[in-house]
């Protein structure tokens, strides 16, 4: 078979042309049947969209994802995760502050009210009633508890951390005042089992007049 004949090199061409096509547009244009274009996906690597009910192919080398892992070619939308209902799960689970099914259709470009209920009913994201609005949250208990707060203070910038977490992180603060925000929040996650957002570990200290640059090893007292 020559270079110009063979299917996956064709095709690939194809997609340096248009970077996402339909199956059967493929399979027009190759000459190869609807199964051969899927098999010669699967040897190239591919996404297909989580819109347009999965319709739409790219290779997996085109996409240039956001910090959400998503892409969108028009409003035709692939994600890193593959289908919609894995990555409303991957976007609500990760968010710090969870996300409502309006913030996700935003972020995503479509309805997903439906599937939200379906991974909320199947317990893999919790769903509450957080001020006017249902927000999804993480189905772990740790992960959900720091959205809550998070989405709770959001809309009450004035609320301060519970006590208990409060006291806790400053103490680590104490014995390791080279500490960034992040890094007193991972201390807290991994040794008490307690997920705090780094922004709200910054609230902390500004609540209690501590000035510390994020990123950076030199508090000080803020000055009135």
């Amino acid at each position: 078979m020559s270079v110009s004949s063979d299917p996956v090199i064709r095709m690939r061409r194809l997609f340096d042309q248009e970077s996402c096509w339909l199956i059967d547009t493929l399979s027009e244009e190759l000459k190869y049947s609807v199964p051969s274009v899927r098999r010669f996906l699967s040897e190239m690597g591919y996404y297909s969209s989580f819109t347009h009910n999965a319709k739409w192919y790219t290779l997996s080398s085109i996409p240039r994802f956001n910090r959400d892992g998503l892409w969108f070619k028009d409003q035709i939308g692939f994600s890193r995760e593959g289908s919609l209902t894995r990555t409303l799960e991957h976007l609500a689970s990760r968010s710090p502050a969870g996300m409502t099914a309006e913030e996700l259709g935003l972020s995503l470009r479509c309805r997903c009210h439906a599937l939200l209920v379906g991974l909320h009913r199947k317990g893999r994201l919790r769903r509450e009633k957080l001020g006017r609005s249902n927000v999804y949250l993480s189905a772990d208990p740790a992960e959900a508890t720091s959205q809550r707060l998070a989405r709770e203070l959001r809309s009450s910038p004035a609320r301060p951390l519970p006590a208990e977490i409060a006291v806790l992180i400053l103490a680590d603060f104490i014995r390791r005042p080279n500490a960034t925000f992040e890094d007193l929040a991972a201390s807290l996650a991994r040794l008490r089992h307690v997920r705090v957002a780094p922004e709200l570990v910054e609230k902390l200290f500004e609540q209690h007049g501590i000035k510390k640059t994020r990123g950076t090893s030199e508090p000080r007292l803020w000055r009135r």
